[in-house]
């Protein structure tokens, strides 16, 4: 994984497909000391954007719903 920038462009499942192939290699124990460190540390940023991009879609479903009115909100939504 690049730079953030790069990162940021990432849809929710590119994402979560990388960190799954970042799990698979740290579980077969084969990466060097630097190399595990490297993989966590991206995986830990795919984590947390995996996790704001479902923050995202949360907020979007609560737009359509809408408020506790059950009426849906119908305002621009910010990604």
């Amino acid at each position: 994984m690049s730079g953030s920038g790069e990162r940021d462009s990432l849809s929710f499942e590119a994402a979560l497909s990388q960190l799954e192939a970042i799990v698979r290699k740290l579980e077969t124990g084969e990466a060097s000391l630097e190399e595990s460190i490297r993989l966590y540390e991206d995986g830990v940023k795919l984590q947390r954007h995996c996790e704001e991009k479902l923050g995202q879609a949360e907020a979007r479903i609560e737009q359509i719903r809408g408020a506790e009115t059950g009426t849906p909100v119908l305002a621009p939504f910010q990604n």
